[in-house]
């Protein structure tokens, strides 16, 4: 590309990611938000994008930025100083808070971005039901990015952080790296409604594309992986403590725990086990806070597949509070070998939506991956 300004769309959910510290499975649908808003959900996208737009600082001359009113990009891009344009339609005219947005916001501005602006990239903030909308909208007309701000992020579509993603915006501006089809996934609602977590593909989008930058696509779990989760969750219950309190993170391979305990087990949730016995289901930050003040406290988590997060995809109800109270050495980390096998770069992943935090966890983890076996894993 030689033009002298490269010219970007920026779509912002602002209410992406309300949904997860409060237990909530991501923020689609207005009954959803207004439950969210009731148990004291926080914004967070907003904050993404600055980190985002901060880290482009070095290249701010060079860009100028096609936006929508206020909450869902003017406001972060006014308070940074970038050059940028507002779309004019009547429908984003009609919100006064954040909470008035809606998909519809979304999938206007998509429409509007893709037939009418000259863009070189689409940026979206957001999560799995944000890519959604912007598929829909786009389909495979234009080069997008997403920015992961929301709950469950599964899709292949979005950079690994909003820092990161700043490598790979100037990376494709200036010609470096190539586009390549990645998937739009979402959970099943239907399996979901059978307790069951099953990824759909609906689609895709032209990303540009740097396997050390770019997310790659939630992986399932294959049944020839049941008998390791087995012995994985036999060792386990071998070592759980009297009297200890276990936060045990959403996923297949933790669940093999709990059937092992014959206990009940939230797909998509935090629960808590007391003495081999589940007291309480589906836990969000403020549930769990006083437990960490009760007893001694541990937390069974498992990478996401492909993805290797093993914190801020899936399990935002782990906030930075609760993680700064738990010992790195009280997270015990569970993954079959096949999972292990499928994460690039054998890296696991952390983003907690505290980038301090983000740096303060990283380093090398005990990971157990068989009754008798484990591997030591670099976190970062």
């Amino acid at each position: 590309m030689s033009h002298s300004t490269f010219i970007l769309g920026l779509i912002v959910n602002p209410i992406a990611g309300m949904g997860g510290s409060v237990g909530l499975k991501g923020t689609d649908g207005r009954n959803i938000l207004n439950e969210a808003i009731a148990l004291g959900a926080i914004p967070n996208a907003q904050k993404r994008t600055k980190e985002l737009l901060q880290e482009l600082t070095s290249v701010k001359t060079k860009l100028k930025f096609i936006t929508c009113p206020k909450f869902m990009g003017e406001y972060v891009l006014e308070d940074l100083n970038y050059k940028y344009e507002i779309l004019d339609h009547p429908l984003l005219k009609t919100y006064e808070t954040i909470f008035d947005t809606s998909n519809q916001h979304t999938l206007t501005a998509a429409r509007l971005l893709v037939n009418e602006c000259n863009l070189d990239l689409l940026i979206f903030v957001g999560g799995d039901g944000t890519a959604r909308d912007i598929q829909s909208a786009v389909i495979e007309k234009i080069p997008c990015l997403g920015i992961p701000a929301g709950v469950k992020i599964y899709s292949s579509v979005f950079a690994i952080t909003p820092r990161i993603a700043s490598s790979l915006i100037i990376q494709f501006l200036w010609g470096e790296i190539p586009l390549r089809r990645a998937e739009v996934l979402d959970i099943d609602e239907e399996a979901f409604r059978e307790g069951r977590l099953v990824s759909k593909l609906y689609g895709y989008l032209l990303t540009p594309f740097n396997p050390d930058f770019s997310q790659w696509a939630k992986l399932g779990t294959p049944d020839s992986d049941l008998t390791n989760q087995e012995r994985i969750a036999k060792k386990i219950v071998e070592t759980l403590e009297k009297d200890v309190y276990y936060l045990i993170g959403p996923g297949t391979t933790t669940k093999a725990i709990t059937d092992l305990l014959n206990q009940e087990k939230s797909v998509l949730g935090v629960d808590l086990l007391l003495n081999r016995e589940i007291v309480a289901l589906d836990l969000n930050e403020q549930e769990i806070l006083p437990k960490l003040d009760q007893k001694a406290v541990k937390i069974i988590v498992s990478p996401i597949g492909r993805q290797g997060f093993i914190f801020g995809r899936g399990n935002l109800q782990f906030t930075p509070k609760i993680l700064k109270k738990v010992s790195p050495k009280n997270i015990i980390i569970v993954s079959t070998k096949y999972k292990l096998m499928n994460i690039p770069n054998n890296l696991l992943r952390i983003d907690t939506r505290d980038h301090q935090l983000d740096e303060e966890m990283k380093g090398l983890y005990k990971i157990i991956v068989d009754y008798d076996e484990l591997r030591i894993i670099e976190v970062k």
